[in-house]
């Protein structure tokens, strides 16, 4: 699939064109610039022809501020994977010496680029639209991102100037968050898993906003990684793009399929990181626990089962979850953690025959009956597995509304000794026979 990419300094529309075209508000928009910092992706199509989008960060050559010096970086790199480029400027500014700036980056590329001017949404601004012409490219198209106007000309032009690709069917991978508190250590641990800087890393929490796919098909695994922004305390969310960013991260783990939940081992499995782990556990998603920054903690063999205890101790009753201790830095144990959270997925998408559950399961609830209630004897005499996402079972008995929570904890660690259920949640019904 062709690859397009949409360019310019800050705050020129960028997020909010990327948005109309993928149809969703996956871009976070905002009035300040700098809001978007790593590079989106998301799909298009056009008169039958399908490409992808990336949405970068604006480009500001010469700054000194961290962030804006690796967007930069995030915008070299979109414009060297893109097959075609959309730069995108703003008539209410006028040409800008950043502009100037981008249109020579641009056009050293050699790539087919597509000058769009933003924001021509009346009739008294198509005039003052004219001075682009200076920027050296042959055309220009005036549009408004917000309202649509003027964007089917330029993708007409755009869609013919993309290379024929074959169509290959698309295959829905397994999703897989990666979830924490601020500068746990998320991008990095998928910029290690996947070779390259796809996501910008700095010392300053908060850097990542937008949650963000990544292929990842190595060593005979494929699935989407997930980026998502640090999820903080309510009382701690102070501007309005840091509760979108949050919101976008609970969306990526209501939507994933494995959740793994990166921590900094230096600051312990504090309150906060054990909401995130609920909120999967809400979600019946499976979970992969990773301790970061473990070479930092002063440790003993002793010290790691210790800490392991004071972990599974936190997510009582659901202790049957993976964790994993690691470095980023040293990339210690970072393969182990991606083959872990791949037998997690294996194990929330198992499904158990009906006689072989039955055959299991009904001698142990022979030898070890529901207590009686009120003088009256319960039977259980037939299960099956539901046809859920998830590990969900139902329990068919005389009297469904006697069977105490204790007694369904006692199935699911049956449930869990005999078909390895480890990292996912597994929800027991007794419903009447």
């Amino acid at each position: 699939m062709s690859i397009v990419a949409i360019v310019g300094r800050p705050n020129v529309g960028k997020s909010t064109f990327f948005n109309r075209l993928i149809q969703r508000r996956e871009a976070i928009v905002d009035a300040s610039s700098g809001v978007t910092r790593d590079r989106h992706y998301g799909k298009s199509d056009w008169n039958g022809k399908n490409f992808s989008l990336i949405d970068t960060g604006g480009y500001v050559k010469g700054s000194d501020d961290v962030f804006e010096a690796e967007i930069d970086k995030q915008v070299e790199l979109a414009i060297a994977e893109a097959d075609a480029i959309i730069f995108m400027v703003d008539v209410e500014n006028g040409v800008t010496g950043m502009d100037e700036v981008v249109s020579k980056l641009l056009r050293k590329s050699h790539k087919p680029v597509f000058l769009a001017v933003n924001k021509v949404d009346s009739a008294n601004r198509v005039n003052d639209a004219v001075e682009f012409y200076s920027l050296g490219f042959e055309k220009y198209y005036m549009l408004s991102s917000i309202s649509g106007s003027g964007t089917g000309d330029l993708l007409d032009d755009l869609v013919e100037s993309l290379p024929e690709t074959p169509e290959k069917e698309e295959v829905e991978l397994p999703r897989f968050a990666v979830v924490g508190r601020p500068n746990a250590g998320k991008s990095s641990f998928i910029n290690a898993l996947i070779g390259e800087d796809r996501y910008i890393v700095t010392d300053i929490a908060g850097t990542t906003r937008d949650s963000m796919d990544t292929k990842y098909n190595r060593f005979g695994f494929e699935f989407n990684l997930v980026d998502t922004a640090g999820i903080r305390k309510k009382s701690k969310v102070k501007e309005d793009v840091e509760f979108y960013s949050v919101m976008r991260s609970v969306r990526a783990i209501e939507h994933c399929d494995v959740m793994i939940l990166v921590f900094d081992a230096t600051r312990g499995f504090d309150g906060q990181v054990q909401n995130i782990f609920w909120l999967a556990h809400r979600n019946n998603k499976g979970v992969v626990i990773l301790a970061n920054k473990w070479d930092l903690v002063e440790k003993d063999n002793q010290s790691v089962k210790e800490f392991e205890k004071y972990v599974r101790q936190q997510c009582e009753p659901f202790v049957d979850v993976p964790v994993i201790f690691m470095s980023v830095l040293t990339k210690q144990r970072i393969f182990k953690a991606i083959e872990t959270a791949v037998e997690v997925y294996t194990n929330r998408s198992k499904k158990i025959k009906t006689s072989l559950l039955n055959d299991t399961m009904l001698p142990i609830i022979e030898a070890f009956p529901p207590p009686q209630y009120k003088g009256k004897y319960i039977k259980i005499k037939y299960c099956t597995q539901l046809p859920t996402p998830y590990p969900s079972f139902a329990f068919f008995a005389n009297l469904p509304q006697y069977v105490k929570e204790p007694y369904k904890r006692f199935l699911e660690n049956k449930l869990r000794e005999n078909f390895d259920f480890t990292g996912v949640p597994v929800t027991v019904y007794i419903r009447k026979k």
